[in-house]
């Protein structure tokens, strides 16, 4: 029972992504990733491997480098339901990796789905 929280953390991420591919039926994975200083997301079709689109704190756009609070996470899930309509993609599937789904990613999470992508 000497798992660090890097293997926990490894092993919750992979629980989540082979539950995701068990059911996935061609839709993109809408894929978060949240550091201490940022947080990222990007939309990605795993059919043929690639990223469709993504979005972050740091892209100077947004004005939020190096910030990573709930507002952040909303504003960033908006610009990727945004991007992710322009590419022509309407419904995902939420990957939260190994973060439990509350407070920045949850918050992510509303902000795109009220943006008008279906998770």
């Amino acid at each position: 029972m000497a798992s660090t929280k890097l293997e926990l953390f490894r092993k919750r991420r992979m629980r989540v992504r082979n539950k995701l591919k068990a059911v996935n039926t061609g839709k993109p994975r809408l894929s978060v990733h949240r550091s201490n200083k940022n947080i990222s997301v990007q939309l990605i079709d795993d059919v043929q491997g690639r990223t469709l689109a993504s979005a972050s704190t740091l892209e100077k756009e947004f004005g939020l480098v190096g910030k990573n609070n709930v507002e952040a996470a909303a504003t960033i899930g908006r610009a990727i339901a945004e991007r992710a309509k322009a590419v022509g993609v309407e419904e995902a599937y939420f990957d939260r990796g190994g973060f439990l789904f509350h407070g920045k990613v949850k918050a992510l999470a509303d902000a795109a789905r009220e943006a008008g992508l279906k998770i």
